[in-house]
């Protein structure tokens, strides 16, 4: 009852002060300003977006209150909040998260250790650059020309030589366990056994790889271990030495997996149902210059990632999360052709990450060989 009055208080609110607005555009000249404003005030999805700022966040939970219910469903343009369906929300599709930190932040178990299954794909609720089928979170504000570069061929030549580099710079990451795949945890949700972290997700695609006709290079170091600090520094590192020792090598991975955790604990995987049975979905995150890094390759980088998004789409219709694009260069200026891919969450099981794994593997294979 408590949630229902703060709520009636802060509509009531809003409504007066709207309807001052009103008054005042009633009386005033009307200048651009008031008649953008009159505009404005008649736009339905407008006024909603402002309800939901003066709104508190309206869960399934709470909309399952019948006050709450009542209260917000009696008015059009209150319900243009669009309450969740209790019984049809597990089945929708979430909106692609875009986190803000480049570093992961803390995994504490989950507080019932729920973990909830969505599909992640592009929302109409959300800005992203788009080329055809693919979509791109722009989060360096690097605001590119995709129509142009998905016209750009792909940038990888392979010759003679190790062709493929495997490295994680945060091997430790490491999936929920299930019946078959436990194992003794470095921190949560981590560990350094490479049976059952992304070291394991890296070789099961260098075995796609190199069934593809491929030479491949799997670095199975952890540089994130036992600190997590510094990683990317210690696997530039390694990555020069590759590079400097196998200067044939045209296509550098950086194969780690997400985090996805609502703030009430629940844990969140994302899956893919595809014939061969469900698979955690795979996002390609491209590093740019953002943060004043020297990175002329950005760009090469993105265009290749996008054809292999593009591929993942053409063989799969949901395995595929949207790209991003991000502001710092995650070691992608060593070498065109380098992408970091994130396959799956830690909400994900080590069985649904190597299904990923091995479809987007066979995927890049088929962009590699045209």
């Amino acid at each position: 009852m408590g949630q229902t009055l703060r709520i009636l208080r802060r509509a009531a609110a809003l409504a007066l002060t709207v309807t001052s607005l009103w008054v005042v555009l009633r009386v005033a000249p009307l200048t651009d300003t008031t008649q953008a404003l009159q505009t404005l005030g008649s736009d339905a999805e407008f006024a909603a977006a402002l309800l939901r700022r003066q709104l508190p966040p309206v869960t399934a939970e709470g909309a399952d209150s019948p006050w709450q219910r009542l209260l917000l469903l009696q008015s059009p343009l209150l319900s243009a909040i669009r309450l969740p369906d209790p019984e049809q929300s597990a089945a929708r599709p979430l909106a692609e998260p875009l986190p803000d930190t480049e570093d992961e932040p803390p995994l504490p178990p989950a507080a019932d250790n729920s973990v909830v299954a969505r599909t992640l794909v592009p929302s109409a609720s959300q800005t992203y650059l788009r080329a055809g089928d693919i979509y791109l979170a722009d989060r360096a504000g690097k605001a590119p020309d995709l129509t142009e570069l998905a016209k750009t061929p792909c940038p990888v030549t392979l010759k003679s030589g190790p062709h493929i580099l495997i490295v994680h710079t945060h091997g430790s990451e490491a999936y929920t366990p299930s019946a078959d795949t436990g194992y003794t945890p470095s921190d949560p949700y981590r560990t350094t056994d490479c049976n059952h972290n992304v070291v394991r997700v890296g070789e099961e695609m260098a075995q796609v790889f190199r069934a593809g006709g491929f030479e491949v290079l799997h670095d199975t170091n952890l540089y994130d271990y036992p600190a997590y600090d510094g990683a990317y520094d210690r696997s530039r590192a390694a990555v020069e030495r590759w590079l400097t020792q196998y200067p044939s090598i045209q296509v550098v991975l950086d194969v780690h997996r997400d985090a996805l955790a609502a703030e009430d604990g629940t844990i969140y995987k994302a899956v893919s149902e595809e014939e061969t049975g469900p698979a955690a979905q795979v996002m390609l995150v491209i590093g740019t210059n953002g943060k004043g890094d020297f990175h002329p390759l950005w760009q090469e980088n993105l265009a290749f990632a996008m054809t292999i998004q593009q591929q993942l789409l053409d063989d799969y219709e949901t395995l595929a999360r949207p790209m991003v694009l991000r502001s710092s260069r995650f070691n992608q200026d060593l070498r065109a052709g380098s992408v970091l891919v994130e396959v799956g969450t830690h909400g994900n099981t080590l069985e649904e990450a190597l299904a990923g794994a091995r479809l987007f593997a066979q995927s890049a294979v088929d962009v590699l060989k045209k």
